[in-house]
């Protein structure tokens, strides 16, 4: 007895220790575990982009859409916007496949739409492709049409998303082919970029291979020999401060395939308070109305549920700051979910306790019992539960798979405050017979 009673203060203090860590880190402005609240809660700009992934090769796209997420992100940090969350999103089998792709950045805190955009659309895009020499170009100051671009220039699949690091050179005259001090740009490849480049320029000598920098040609130099050491040469008439910018940007990271902007969103910093207090207030409200319901109906083992419910609720708060969780709205509402079904796991256990006290047992045996009883129905209920939470997460957009992680976690979280918790704390009040005040403690409802 007095070893479950020892567990059971040991939890409590652990809970204690767990809510003080959740309390002082959201006082501490200093903390390094705040709560990360996703964009409409702390307002900010969210932007879709279209990816164009149609010149890729099926087997690429995947790594070129990880390529350019993470430059999004390096450009994102750069300019100090808090949290950015950039995502990719797959249109459905009915909108177009996986030859579509779309890219999802939220920007919280930034609410001026042109600069969010600026800070996308500085990084560049960077392709190489040999020129078609049979292809007959446009007239002189004739524009290309879409048609004369794709016969005159081939693509060689080497891109932005094979370099490594770019740097700041000048020419040094003489048979460099570049003029003195010319401010030119040394492209160095990754290993994979550069066993790429050498064979395109081994199996292409003779032939011009021109340098695309956001669609415009900046050099099309003729390729004379097999270059093997993994770099390249970037010269078209740059001021050295055009220069500069331009090896900064391509270090941030090139795209490795074009982007289309199709849609933006500003959610005001004001809106997002206003919802998370509207949240926050939700959650209280309902709290305090299921602990008065089931203290009123179940009485002690009423009063064990709502401090294993509370144990509950501290333990999925510092989760969301540990793993950590980007709290939305759709979150808060996965995670007030999950909170009914934690009530709805006590719920049954009392039900089947009551069934064993009213069959003679005593509070002891029908604790065991009823929580024996009551494990099956709380396992597929929440295992079927949990299946929901992965399909929704798996298959779902980013606003869905909020929802789906906190609901998640909450259902897996909940089956331990109510199988282990709740059963601790009911053992720690011993063996009684079902008479007197026990009766009346351990009843329900208006028996």
């Amino acid at each position: 007895m007095w070893k479950v009673r020892t567990v059971a203060l040991v939890i409590l203090i652990a809970a204690s220790g767990i809510g003080y860590f959740n309390y002082n880190s959201e006082t501490n402005l200093e903390s390094r575990f705040p709560f990360k609240l996703g964009l409409d809660l702390a307002g900010g700009t969210h932007l879709v982009y279209k990816a164009d992934i149609s010149e890729l090769p099926p087997e690429d796209v995947a790594t070129s859409m990880d390529t350019l997420r993470d430059v999004i992100e390096r450009r994102t940090n750069l300019f100090g916007v808090s949290e950015p969350i950039v995502q990719i999103e797959k249109s459905s089998v009915f909108a177009g496949g996986e030859r579509e792709q779309r890219l999802i950045v939220e920007l919280p805190g930034v609410t001026d739409i042109a600069e969010a955009t600026r800070i996308i659309g500085e990084t560049p895009l960077l392709s190489f492709m040999l020129i078609n020499e049979n292809a007959t170009p446009p007239e002189e100051g004739e524009e290309f049409t879409q048609e004369q671009f794709d016969e005159i220039f081939i693509p060689t699949g080497l891109t932005g998303r094979f370099l490594e690091r770019s740097a700041l050179e000048f020419g040094a005259g003489g048979t460099s082919g570049h003029l003195q001090n010319e401010p030119i740009v040394r492209l160095d490849f990754t290993k994979e970029g550069g066993e790429l480049f050498a064979d395109i320029t081994r199996e292409n000598t003779g032939r011009t291979l021109a340098i695309f920098l956001d669609g415009d040609l900046k050099s099309a130099p003729v390729i004379n020999e097999e270059i093997p050491g993994g770099s390249a040469i970037v010269s078209g008439g740059f001021t050295p401060d055009e220069a500069r910018d331009l090896v900064r940007n391509l270090n941030l990271g090139a795209l490795p395939v074009p982007i289309e902007l199709l849609s933006t969103q500003t959610i005001g910093a004001s809106l997002g308070k206003d919802a998370l207090d509207k949240g926050i207030e939700a959650g209280i409200i309902g709290l305090i109305a299921v602990a008065l319901f089931l203290v009123l109906w179940y009485r002690l083992p009423g009063i064990v549920a709502v401090v294993s419910l509370t144990i509950y609720i501290v333990i999925m708060l510092a989760l969301f700051k540990f793993i950590p969780v980007t709290l939305t709205a759709a979150g808060l509402a996965g995670f007030l979910l999950s909170m009914g079904l934690a009530v709805d796991a006590n719920v049954l256990i009392f039900e089947r306790m009551k069934e064993e006290l009213r069959e003679g047992n005593d509070t002891e045996g029908s604790t065991h019992s009823g929580f024996k009883r009551a494990w099956l129905s709380i396992r597929d209920g929440n295992i079927s539960s949990i299946i929901t939470a992965i399909i929704l997460f798996w298959f779902g957009t980013s606003l869905v798979k909020g929802f789906a992680l906190t609901f998640g976690i909450g259902i897996i979280i909940s089956m331990l405050t109510a199988i282990t918790i709740s059963r601790t704390f009911l053992y720690t009040f011993g063996r009684h017979e079902n008479r007197g005040a026990i009766k009346f403690l351990f009843g329900s409802g208006i028996k």
